[in-house]
């Protein structure tokens, strides 16, 4: 339900890592430049966090606002009704397959080219403005195909951006404050998602398939308008070290084979951490996805976007009390008990949904799952930026995406499942669909027992 939202290993000693860079890139940074670079970490500030989350704000506005609410209201004017379950699964899965190749790619390039002005930046803007310029299809096309075509290109344009962007808190911040920058991070993707996704949810409550597009077009400008905002403001105010010339850099076809490389026993505990994340992402996506759906059906709510949209935000309410506090408490007494906790938490939520006989009851449990929710995006995302080697930060934190969307993807394979049980009782798909997003939960919670390399 929630944020599909969407890291780094400790790196060496400051000195180490300026020589690993030198090393790395030749002389592609002048000693100024790395004298800056140093000036920058040792003085980093309280609104420095805000600095390099802000478009973690946008992001998570975007894409909770669309796949909660915008894209499955939209599949009602193109599809049937017994099929809004699979075209709404195979519409995102595809989308966010390619969202799995385009973040990690997009991250190694950003490690290793770059401009005079960044090695970040200039993908964040370019990502963002594509993206913008693509988001106006959602409400052009009236055909499943179409919507499908735009869909596909948004995740690839943003996720050009995401990846790099991914990359400024191993970049940016002080040894021993990740898990604080994780935690604010976490927050302000939070509190972009629920402050959007209710004026979204509002707009598009107010849109009937055939009629109200004035309210389609609304819901779609304001998300435009969030994340032209949060991308200017991520361009202008982030000040990080220049970066590599194209020229100065492997070729090309090296870089893209070299995205997707693991070494088995190296990255072990890196390789477990991405399928507990995939998991974990699994049954966050699959109740954000079908949410909607389900109180239609189901609960047999009238206005099912707002409803929709309020659950959200009592999600939403969970994940503020404890994503701060779970990324502080994560540097003290170490991420996975946090993180296993959080997924745990997720699963008794779960129970509550299943059982739940009204919907209060369904919104309770929809702040259980927050609670939970909220915890693992801080810890989890610090874990990350522990397991992650130095020097390829970006590359790594792309490789996240390989969970994060594909865990995303992967649940929206349920889709049919749900169509399939639908057909022999009422509301028998969506029984399935919570029991696996239970098990989800469990699962990946209990696979980072076998993490050896951390706490």
């Amino acid at each position: 339900m929630f944020l599909i939202i969407q890291c780094e290993t400790d790196l060496i000693k400051l000195s180490h890592r300026y020589l690993y860079y030198v090393n790395y890139n030749n002389d592609c940074l002048s000693l100024p430049a790395l004298l800056c670079f140093r000036t920058v970490k040792n003085n980093f500030k309280r609104f420095d966090y805000v600095k390099i989350t802000v478009f973690g704000f946008a992001l998570a506005a975007l894409w909770s606002s669309l796949h909660s609410i915008v894209l499955p209201l939209r599949l009602l004017d193109m599809v049937a009704e017994t099929e809004k379950n699979t075209r709404l699964g195979l519409l995102t899965f595809v989308g966010l397959l390619l969202a799995m190749i385009a973040q990690p790619i997009a991250g190694a390039i950003s490690d290793r080219y770059g401009f005079k002005w960044g090695r970040r930046r200039p993908y964040i803007l370019i990502g963002s403005l594509l993206g913008i310029l693509l988001l106006p299809g959602i409400g052009l096309f009236q055909s499943y195909i179409a919507l499908f075509i735009i869909y596909c290109l948004l995740q690839v344009t943003s996720n050009t951006a995401q990846g790099p962007y991914q990359a400024f808190i191993p970049d940016l911040v002080p040894q021993g404050r990740k898990g604080l920058a994780s935690g604010v991070k976490s927050l302000l993707e939070i509190i972009g998602g629920i402050t959007l996704v209710r004026l979204v949810g509002h707009f598009m409550g107010n849109y009937t398939p055939g009629e109200g597009a004035l309210w389609l077009w609304l819901a779609l400008g304001v998300l435009a308008a969030v994340l032209l905002g949060a991308m200017l403001a991520t361009v202008i105010m982030v000040k990080e070290p220049p970066g590599r010339k194209a020229t100065d850099g492997p070729p090309m076809w090296q870089t893209l084979v070299h995205s997707f490389r693991f070494d088995v026993k190296q990255d072990r505990d890196f390789i477990i951490f991405l399928v507990s994340r995939l998991l974990i992402f699994m049954a966050l996506a699959t109740i954000q996805t079908f949410a909607l759906f389900y109180l239609r059906d189901v609960v047999g709510l009238v206005n099912p976007a707002t409803a929709t949209a309020d659950l959200l935000i009592a999600a939403g309410v969970g994940m503020l009390t404890a994503v701060y506090p779970a990324g502080r408490l994560s540097d003290k007494i170490g991420r996975r008990p946090v993180v296993i906790t959080s997924g745990l938490l997720g699963a008794a939520g779960v129970l509550v949904i299943f059982f739940a006989t009204g919907y209060g009851i369904i919104i309770a449990g929809g702040v259980i799952i927050g609670l939970g929710t909220g915890a693992f995006m801080s810890s989890n995302w610090a874990l990350a930026t522990d397991l992650v080697p130095g020097g390829e930060e970006a590359r790594y934190l792309g490789l996240t995406n390989l969970a994060t969307a594909g865990g995303a993807a992967l649940a929206r394979l349920i889709g049919p499942v749900i169509d399939y049980f639908n057909h022999y009782g009422a509301g028998l798909g969506y029984q399935v669909m919570l029991g696996a997003c239970f098990a989800y939960f469990v699962v990946g919670s209990l696979l980072l027992l076998k993490i050896r390399g951390r706490r």
